[in-house]
């Protein structure tokens, strides 16, 4: 979302991005030079601490919601167009928003997973998981949108109604439009037709030009490409001894390790000179001083390692991480683990594979396809939009 604001910005417009108020989004949207208002709570304590089904989740998804009709819609005002992405309470409020206010509006997701489709099962929502036994996509989708009405409909249809906006039935599909945008790269993340007309413009990818820290330069310095490991925002809790494992198994690969923090708090497990621990850093310029990227399969860490043309090892751990571990298989530029928890066995396994010769040349034939106009294809489009 900032890489679209930045490229909006660059062809005129005004830009206002709410998002919540973490610390490392205030920071990064802030260097980009971007307005940025915090709205509603932040998310890092709902990703680590929040069970899905608990009164805490549903108390928290209700604040999601009211934050839109509070803060998103006395910013809106005025605006020609409302872009909004993220769970379903955030952009089912954000469109009525845009309704109330009489502005255009754009579902933007930056995954097709959730988008309905009759090629694959919907994502379970947290703490609704769908029937293993039923195998129609069709009618799992149908029975996705039932649950999204139960889970959200009558706190969409509260804020509405509080704002003087008629009911809405069905939450899933309202808010993601007919014509919902898919900021995905079409090499990684190629979309089938179905009957949303779906707008795919390429990743929205925010220029980086931040230096690498000293430390970490001296480190790279020091010796062969290391292997990268990181989770990113995603908790590893089906995993806790990660960092040992991803240890052991980029060792057993003769490789250095870098570790990232990330916010399950990944550390280095010993004293060793052949590991270092890495916090928030340029991905952009750092995967391409790496071996290879072991990761959680977030769309984002995906097409950054594609472009790099690292080779890739993805430890899904939930959400719409395993379809990205497969597109990584399929097209040959690293390997998809199969399931959350891997062993040092299992994970050095698959990093033979990925480091191996022709992975290696696929990764690096890959990355010359991946497109880096994304963002500014979906400014221009939107200019278009709104004349």
């Amino acid at each position: 979302m900032a890489g679209l604001a930045v490229a909006l910005r660059e062809l005129g417009a005004e830009v206002r991005v709410c998002a919540p108020p973490d610390e490392e989004f205030v920071e990064r949207l802030g260097a980009a030079g971007l307005a940025v208002v915090p709205t509603g709570q932040p998310v890092r304590p709902l990703v680590t601490t929040v069970a899905p089904g608990s009164a805490g989740l549903a108390q928290r998804v209700a604040e999601l919601m009211a934050a839109q009709f509070g803060t998103v819609a006395s910013e809106a005002e005025g605006g020609d167009v409302l872009v909004a992405s993220g769970p379903l309470p955030v952009t089912a409020g954000a469109r009525s928003v845009a309704e109330r206010l009489g502005i255009r509006y754009v579902h933007a997701s930056h995954q097709q997973v959730v988008l309905p489709s009759p090629y694959r099962r919907p994502p379970a929502r947290r703490g609704r998981p769908l029937p293993a036994e039923v195998t129609d996509n069709r009618v799992l989708w149908d029975l996705d949108a039932r649950i999204a009405d139960e889970m959200f409909g009558d706190m969409l249809n509260d804020q509405r109604a509080a704002a003087g906006l008629a009911p809405v039935e069905n939450v899933r599909d309202y808010a993601f439009t007919d014509r919902p945008w898919l900021a995905t790269d079409p090499v990684l993340d190629p979309w089938q037709p179905t009957d949303l007309d779906v707008v795919q413009t390429g990743a929205w990818i925010l220029p980086d030009e931040r230096p690498l820290p000293a430390a970490l330069v001296e480190f790279l310095d020091g010796g062969d490409p290391p292997v990268y490991a990181g989770f990113g925002s995603t908790t590893t809790g089906a995993a806790p001894d990660i960092a040992r494992v991803a240890v052991e198994a980029v060792r057993a690969q003769g490789r250095r390790v870098l570790i990232a923090r990330g916010w399950a708090g990944l550390d280095v497990v010993d004293d060793h000179d052949d590991c270092f621990v890495v916090g928030e850093v340029n991905h952009r310029a750092l995967f391409r001083r790496v071996a290879a990227v072991v990761h959680h399969g977030s769309g984002g860490t995906t097409t950054t390692a594609a472009r790099a043309g690292a080779p890739q090892v993805v430890v899904p751990q939930g959400a719409d991480q395993p379809y990205w571990a497969g597109r990584v298989s399929d097209l040959g530029i690293g390997v998809g683990h199969e399931g959350p928890s891997p062993t040092v066995e299992s994970l050095s396994v698959a990093l033979a594979a990925a480091l191996a010769p022709a992975t290696l040349a696929r990764a690096a034939a890959v990355a010359g396809t991946i497109r880096s106009d994304g963002a500014t294809l979906a400014a221009k489009l939107l200019f278009d939009a709104v004349g």
